[in-house]
């Protein structure tokens, strides 16, 4: 049997640093399923790009992702150089240490380290689509980023940014909080939005999603129908809401019932782009980050990545 060649990230801080904490009995595991492999932690954001990249370059056919959203997205991004996969036959395995993990649940991981290494070491894969997102930094640059689960834009990047600002702990609780607190305050974005080469009506979204993976936001199901494989984005709209009506609702977005709603709306497409009416500024957040702003453009890349799952 061909043992593959393998490189573990580790992102220490992920999880409050209980990955840091725990490592001894990750690695334990790591021993038990993975005869040889090599690992490295990352010590700054964005490294996990470079260390994958570099793997990848030198002939690593599996590379394990021990973190949150975030550090898979990242290690995910390493698979590709210039929008183009490096090796077609390299494998993405995940073993989830965040807040969230919610893309470990679009693709039924089990956050047990143990039985997330089952996956990981059975031949099974799943090839994926992935999405890729231009839009601007805050500084106004022009920037792009791949995605794996979840892009959205509206009232869910100022969510992220208020915990940043406010230094809260990445964890459901607190996303819960920031939910709350960040509605209050805020207000509904007026948008133009064209899929597939088609305008839809302009109007106030509270919501926009743009989801390859059916989770988001520490556990909502934002796109309960979305494939991962099926060459489209299901994209969720949902429009301005009284303070009365996103209060009594809220809680169907973590059922996943909140489709048949009159002010929720699902598109499919493989292109999307939205743009402010005015002078607001819209905030994106991307598999879990808080990177830039609107304008931006969202295209599906079909089949593009492989990556163990038991789905």
């Amino acid at each position: 049997m061909h043992l593959l060649k393998t490189q573990v990230i580790v992102n220490p801080v992920s999880n409050q640093g209980k990955t840091q904490k725990r490592w001894s009995q990750i690695k334990e595991a790591l021993r038990t399923f993975l005869k040889e492999y090599k690992y490295e932690f990352t010590e700054k954001p964005q490294q996990a790009i470079e260390i994958s990249r570099v793997a990848i370059k030198e002939g690593t056919e599996l590379i394990v992702g021990v973190g949150g959203d975030g550090t898979i997205n990242e290690i995910a991004n390493g698979f590709y150089e210039n929008q183009n996969i490096i090796n077609p036959e390299a494998v993405l395995g995940i073993m989830p240490s965040g807040t969230g993990c919610d893309f470990s649940r679009s693709l039924n991981i089990p956050s047990c380290f143990k039985r997330a290494l089952e996956i990981i070491t059975q031949p099974k894969t799943l090839k994926i689509d992935i999405g890729r997102i231009r839009f601007k930094s805050h500084e106004n640059k022009d920037n792009e980023r791949l995605f794996l689960n979840v892009t959205d834009f509206g009232i869910g990047g100022e969510v992220v940014e208020h915990m940043n600002i406010n230094r809260m702990k990445h964890k459901a609780a607190h996303y819960f909080k920031s939910v709350i607190t960040t509605f209050m305050k805020y207000s509904s974005k007026r948008l133009l939005i064209r899929i597939d080469g088609k305008d839809i009506p302009v109007d106030d979204y509270m919501i926009g999603a743009v989801a390859n993976g059916k989770i988001f936001g520490k556990g909502m199901k934002i796109a309960p129908e979305a494939e991962l494989n099926d060459g489209l984005f299901d994209f969720i709209l949902i429009k301005k809401m009284t303070k009365v009506e996103f209060f009594k609702n809220f809680i169907k977005l973590y059922m996943g019932t909140h489709m048949s709603h009159p002010k929720v709306e699902m598109l499919h497409g493989k292109r999307i782009e939205a743009v402010s009416v005015g002078d607001q500024k819209v905030l994106i957040e991307v598999d879990g980050e808080q990177l830039g702003k609107l304008p931006a453009v969202f295209d599906i890349i079909p089949h593009s990545l492989l990556v163990k799952s038991s789905l």
